[in-house]
């Protein structure tokens, strides 16, 4: 198993892949329990090869790939990609634990992409890096009410102190089964607008706070969100702000 350093790997998380040669071919996984297994396409869009090592974790992006636990097998769980060509990952629901079957579970998807060791040179430094790309994976038990697509629709919103108790956040309640990603939430009040352009994921059945910057003395608005299908495109909505 290949071991990585979290410090190197810090960065690249934060870059979402940007630079890496493996892509993912898609934004999110989404697992319905009810199938034997899910398959998620990678493909190494460089010219060089790559060894590439594929994990789930449960939402510790510091936590070693050797001791996480989840009830899911990923196969290959490490291999050589040569250029310009796709490798298929089988996604298998191993069993071993139980999980819920009125709501969905969330995990994460890890690909680690290590490049071929550049050949030295005398007249440069050289700087390896591996790069860590990380989507969500949901786990969908099947026959759940409503729909994904409609769940930002249901989310109540309510203004809440910020918890530095420096301004005002945002509470989020989720009385859906699914969970609900947001990659933008703009609040309309006082003649002003206030963004929040990192959004946020409120859990089913859950509540979350999402801090707003500059957001203070607003007691009632609007907000406009741009939440994420199960495809990674837009649904974009408003929602009125419970005083």
């Amino acid at each position: 198993m290949v071991r990585w350093s979290a410090a190197v790997l810090a960065g690249s998380v934060a870059a979402g892949g940007a630079l890496a040669s493996v892509t993912i071919g898609g934004t999110r996984v989404i697992y319905p329990l009810d199938e034997r297994e899910v398959t998620v396409k990678l493909t190494n869009d460089s010219r060089n090869p790559s060894l590439v090592q594929v994990w789930l974790d449960r939402g510790d992006e510091d936590a070693n790939p050797d001791d996480i636990a989840v009830p899911f097998v990923i196969t290959p769980p490490i291999f050589r990609m040569d250029p310009k060509k796709s490798q298929t990952l089988r996604v298998i629901h191993g069993g071993g634990e139980a999980l819920p079957q009125d709501r969905e579970s969330v995990y994460w998807l890890n690909v680690l992409d290590i490049p071929p060791k550049a050949a030295p040179r005398s007249d440069a430094n050289m700087l390896q890096i591996a790069y860590r790309t990380r989507i969500k994976l949901f786990a969908r038990p099947p026959g759940l009410p409503g729909s994904a697509e409609e769940a930002p629709r249901r989310v109540a919103w309510k203004i809440v102190p910020a918890s530095d108790g420096d301004g005002q956040s945002l509470a989020l309640s989720n009385p859906t089964a699914f969970h609900v990603s947001y990659s933008r939430i703009t609040v309309s009040a006082n003649g002003r607008a206030f963004e929040n352009a990192r959004g946020g994921m409120v859990a089913p059945y859950g509540s979350e706070i999402i801090p707003v910057p500059a957001m203070d003395g607003v007691h009632a608005g609007t907000v406009r969100y741009t939440a994420i299908s199960d495809f990674g495109g837009a649904i974009e909505g408003d929602a009125d702000i419970a005083p």
